[in-house]
């Protein structure tokens, strides 16, 4: 099996192809023509929320699929949309709700909100590279953080953000070899330690970003093998022997210890 770094880079290095390839997928074109078909018929957030199909597509495209449930949550995001700085969407610290409002502005546009451009092409954009995502991680989930975490680094601005994704959170923890009890500690507390980890705007600097990245998989490489692996003996003092593969040992000896 091919490790996780390795995988990472076979995917982002041809990005475009393997979308193109998720798009042409049967059950993704079917719910993607079904989506552009209909969305334009939806007036109002009542519409929204009663059609499933356009409703799931929806929440799926900005990786909101476990929250399909609770649809009075997701009706008070819509019905307060995002001018208002105190609405509901504008409070959450997880910004995908905010990116759905954005999208199906209906305090704004009304019912003319599902005909902007933002409400058309971007969501099936979305929606093909969150299935991308979800695919990839049925084979390898460290992969599919990879991926997922390349794609809002760049908008990333608060340590808060981080925190209030658990995607996020967990490339975080794994990165830097953090416990996942730390979350119950004080959220400034969790906060102040993001921001003493990482420098948020290296992530915005693509060589810095993939640098990081590289980190991660080769630490989650080393929690999840892709395949039977022993405990190195450069870590008992010795020279490695099997397992760990070398370009991992090479990416983790390329950072100083719990530093940026």
């Amino acid at each position: 099996m091919i490790n996780t770094m390795t995988s990472y880079r076979l995917i982002a290095a041809d990005l475009p192809r393997s979308l193109a390839r998720v798009s042409k997928e049967p059950l993704v074109q079917r719910d993607t023509d079904y989506y552009l078909k209909n969305i334009k018929n939806v007036k109002s957030v009542d519409d929204f929320m009663k059609d499933t199909r356009l409703y799931n597509y929806a929440l799926k495209a900005f990786g909101l699929s476990d929250m399909a449930y609770a649809k009075a949550f997701v009706r008070k995001v819509l019905t307060e949309g995002i001018d208002n700085k105190e609405s509901f969407a504008n409070k959450l610290t997880d910004t995908r709700y905010k990116e759905l409002a954005t999208a199906f502005n209906f305090v704004k546009y009304a019912d003319k909100a599902t005909s902007q451009p933002a409400a058309l092409q971007p969501i099936v954009d979305k929606y093909v590279r969150q299935t991308l995502e979800v695919e990839t991680g049925q084979q390898n989930e460290g992969v599919r953080l990879a991926l997922y975490f390349a794609r809002k680094a760049p908008t990333i601005t608060s340590a808060y953000e981080i925190l209030g994704d658990k995607a996020l959170l967990q490339v975080f923890q794994t990165t830097f070899s953090i416990p996942t009890a730390t979350s119950n500690m004080d959220i400034d507390r969790q906060a102040k330690m993001v921001e003493d980890k990482l420098n948020l705007k290296d992530l915005q600097d693509p060589a810095k970003l993939d640098k990081f990245i590289a980190r991660f998989t080769a630490m989650h490489e080393m929690s999840n093998p892709s395949t039977s692996t022993s405990i190195p003996s450069m870590l008992i003092g010795g020279t490695p022997t099997i397992g760990i593969a070398d370009s991992i040992l090479t990416t983790l000896q390329s950072f100083k210890l719990g530093g940026r």
